[in-house]
């Protein structure tokens, strides 16, 4: 089935217009896909982070936070929530998710499109024997403090993204 995403303009209006994913339809300068980083804080203060499946194309055996683009038609929450349980097996209750911030990535789709990436918090619990890996997506799971994603993040193991300590910070707020 193909995978469809909406093209919205710089100030995050719809334009009327959908791309196929991975079908080399090209995005113009200035339009942008949306997508979400989705982060799991347990009680312990504990991130449950994946890691990449060798099989993926782009950075493989890499950890990171839940995530991925909104389909057609989709929003951000409804977005989180799917990518959530397709590639952990859980089931997040939306009344318990905050939206962090939004990051740009520019130029990531030539020639020149570019994603909007909602960065969402959940608290969730659970043992780490419910989660369940997405073949082709995720091929490990585990609940890490945040000093250990940050050395994961200086020795390249895990996706550096740039607002991770912020995102910590707001998260004991």
């Amino acid at each position: 089935m193909a995978e469809l995403w909406d093209i919205y303009d710089k100030n995050r209006n719809k334009t009327g217009r959908t791309v196929e994913r991975g079908r080399g339809q090209p995005m113009a300068e200035g339009e942008y896909h949306l997508a979400v980083h989705v982060w799991i804080r347990n009680r312990k203060g504990e991130w449950l982070i994946s890691k990449r499946s060798p099989e993926k194309k782009i950075s493989p055996n890499i950890g990171e936070a839940c995530g991925g683009a909104a389909l057609a038609e989709e929003d951000s929450l409804t977005t989180a929530l799917r990518e959530a349980k397709e590639e952990l097996g859980l089931a997040l209750d939306p009344g318990k998710g905050r939206l962090f911030t939004t990051v740009i990535h520019e130029n990531q789709h030539p020639p020149g499109g570019s994603c909007m990436a909602d960065v969402w918090i959940f608290s969730h619990d659970c043992p780490i024997g419910d989660i369940i890996l997405q073949p082709g997506e995720t091929c490990d799971a585990r609940w890490e403090n945040a000093d250990a994603i940050r050395d994961m993040m200086a020795s390249g193991d895990f996706f550096n993204d740039t607002y991770f300590d912020e995102l910590v910070a707001y998260s004991n707020a």
